[in-house]
């Protein structure tokens, strides 16, 4: 193996690795911002010891014992100047833990898993939307400062205050690690699914750049949303979150031509789409539906794996999309949940019939500077031969556009319309 190669599998690893590392030494610490720091020394560490020596047989043992060792030696500084009867009883803590004969087993099922904790806390409700964001991916998923900076397009600096307050905001108001008792766990576990959905809604639909989507965040979503299925067994709407990803996440490869530009629904060329995730997905939202407790993730993973399983756009069943989002409707009355909805019934019943629900929905403000709304009104006016107000509203959709490929395609299918409305412009050319 080159140089090179074993970088990329000790990286991996450690990325692999890192989120229950993490979650296990702040059990021991109590202390996020102690237990990242050690964690990442560890990991340092690691890509150094690990390029010289090889891989151990586990890796966790070994990050976990260099972790704590790490840990042991911080409480040891710091309680020379405080002398505080917490740290001591800690610091015993951690040594009689890291007993070397204990840690470095080859097996790793005696070590064990506090993910479930740490996404609890990660995502509690007292945190902003975007901090929970940020929090999860760094400590979960592994991804450094910079590389999440990067993906919600702000500084470095500014990613690094935003996790350091949410840090300080656990610790100053006590937040708990722990796993919610039973009367308030469905009411959290939305706040952990919502923000794994968001984490796979900015990868999949970039809303600024240059690119249409971004992998690495999809694919850590996935990732992330298939470890808490594994940590929570059997749960309807954790199970219909990850068919939903699968599901989305199988067409990426049609989403895009040869030259990078997007390629709308229906013009996909489906045999791009990956046909074992599509069957994965679909497995796993049966599975979840004979459970017999919807919920609006299985309802939109329903929604996908229509799209998914029809083999043309038009043989596409767009009567059973409209009524799955009737009923998500029940679950999540939103404005952009009926918009969805009159898309389907302008496949399924024709565009004239969508125009006077689609009126209806002109005034509310959630949708006045919704983009989508704008490009979904664009199309229906453009299918139903209203050309003058599809220039109008695809003029609109494109000022509001933050995504340059998005843009780029609206701002075409805008010229071409414009020919189509005036033929006198064809024989111009």
């Amino acid at each position: 193996m080159t140089m090179d190669n074993s970088a990329r599998v000790i990286e991996q690893v450690v990325r692999e690795e890192w989120g229950r590392v993490l979650s296990i030494v702040v059990s021991y610490t109590r202390d996020l911002e102690l237990a990242e720091d050690v964690t990442q020394e560890a990991v340092i560490a690691a890509l150094t010891h690990w390029n010289e020596k090889g891989i151990p047989g586990s890796p966790l043992a070994w990050l976990l014992q260099t972790a704590r060792r790490k840990a042991i030696d911080r409480i040891r500084r710091h309680r020379n100047f405080e002398r505080k009867r917490a740290e001591y009883e800690l610091l015993l803590e951690l040594e009689q833990r890291a007993d070397p004969n204990d840690s470095l087993k080859e097996e790793d099922a005696h070590i064990p898993d506090e993910r479930l904790r740490l996404v609890f806390t990660c995502c509690h409700p007292a945190l902003a939307e975007s901090s929970r964001i940020a929090l999860t991916l760094r400590t979960l998923g592994g991804l450094t400062t910079a590389e999440i900076a990067r993906a919600f397009l702000v500084s470095e600096e500014t990613m690094a205050q935003r996790l350091v307050r949410a840090k300080r905001k656990i610790r100053a108001t006590n937040i708990p690690y722990e796993i919610p008792e039973a009367d308030l766990l469905e009411e959290r576990l939305q706040s952990v699914l919502s923000v794994l959905y968001l984490i796979f809604n900015e990868g999949f639909s970039v809303t600024t750049g240059e690119n249409l989507s971004r992998l690495d965040l999809t694919d850590e979503a996935i990732r992330l949303t298939q470890m808490l299925a594994h940590l929570m067994p059997n749960t309807p709407e954790i199970m219909g979150l990850l068919a939903l990803m699968l599901l989305h996440d199988a067409r990426k490869q049609g989403r895009v031509d040869a030259v990078g530009a997007m390629v709308p629904l229906n013009a996909q060329d489906r045999s791009l789409w990956h046909k074992t995730q599509i069957q994965t997905g679909c497995k796993i939202l049966k599975q979840a539906l004979r459970l017999g407790a919807p919920g609006p993730y299985q309802i939109q993973a329903a929604i996908s794996a229509i799209h998914a399983e029809a083999k043309t756009h038009e043989a596409t069943d767009w009567q059973e999309i409209s009524l799955l989002y009737e009923r998500l409707y029940e679950f999540q009355p939103s404005p952009i949940i009926l918009l969805n909805g009159i898309v389907a019934q302008s496949y399924a019943l024709g565009p004239e019939r969508a125009l006077g629900a689609l009126s209806n929905l002109e005034n509310i403000g959630q949708l006045i500077e919704y983009q989508p709304f704008y490009a979904a009104k664009a199309d229906i006016f453009r299918r139903a031969g209203q050309f003058d107000n599809a220039v109008i509203a695809y003029e609109k959709a494109i000022d509001l556009s933050g995504n340059q490929k998005e843009k780029d395609f609206l701002v075409n299918r805008l010229t071409e319309l414009k020919v189509q409305a005036d033929p006198r412009k064809i024989a111009e050319k």
